[in-house]
């Protein structure tokens, strides 16, 4: 079935790669991101802001999606890696972590929240990383993205409970996405077990067929790229 899905965080690798395989399957895009381009199913904006809000909210009230992928996410800057060790943690870094990987997500949610409907339900996934799993984190170290990511874990998680009650057939999840050879992770690809990192547009194959298959069960759980659950 045709489907209106938007990308926020298009002009990342993997949300150009899934708005590429979504129109492929016959699906119409729409899409969100701090790049300029002028077409009507696309709005500039930056989520980080808590400006974006009402922008973004007028654009998809206009647009109605029936789908929202959330792909915005950062690991590492010119400036940063992950932290290995306590002592090279900074407030500056970690809030700079949770303005990408946290409040980019809720942004969204709070302009999406005016569409949830009992009669018109909404399927929602955020993408969000295994290394935010707190039962699966076995090996420490990356402090403030493993924060972030387990934050948006918690919040997906109780927006799910929310939309839910609303829309009974509204699906809300999170998603890791599986190691996409991408920017990202660009620096800590050399670790990668053989066969473990995945091009864009397998990763971008396996979100929209998950993205097909969700049902109400699925609501409010962390799930691998392959669509099986992982720990919170």
């Amino acid at each position: 079935m045709r489907q209106r899905v938007l990308i926020a965080g298009s002009g990342s690798t993997l949300g150009q790669a899934l708005m590429s395989e979504l129109r492929l399957q016959g699906h119409e895009v729409l899409s969100l991101s701090r790049v300029t381009h002028d077409s009507p199913t696309h709005l500039s904006i930056d989520l980080s802001d808590e400006s974006s809000v009402q922008p973004v909210a007028e654009f998809m009230k206009r647009q109605r999606p029936d789908v929202i992928f959330c792909c915005t996410g950062l690991l590492h800057d010119q400036d940063h890696q992950p932290e290995k060790a306590l002592r090279q943690m900074s407030d500056a870094w970690l809030q700079q972590n949770l303005n990408v990987n946290l409040l980019c997500h809720i942004h969204l949610a709070r302009a999406a929240d005016g569409l949830i409907r009992r009669q018109q339900p909404i399927r929602w996934i955020s993408l969000s990383a295994m290394v935010g799993s707190i039962g699966d984190n076995q090996l420490g170290g990356w402090y403030s993205y493993r924060i972030s990511k387990a934050a948006l874990n918690m919040f997906i998680r109780t927006l799910s409970i929310e939309w839910q009650r609303r829309s009974p057939q509204s699906v809300v999840v999170a998603q890791h996405p599986g190691t996409t050879d991408s920017p990202l992770t660009a620096p800590f690809q050399e670790g990668i077990a053989e066969g473990k990192l995945y091009t864009p547009q397998q990763s971008a194959q396996r979100l929209v067929a998950v993205m097909s298959s969700l049902t109400a069960e699925d609501n409010g759980h962390l799930l691998h790229w392959d669509g099986s659950r992982l720990p919170f």
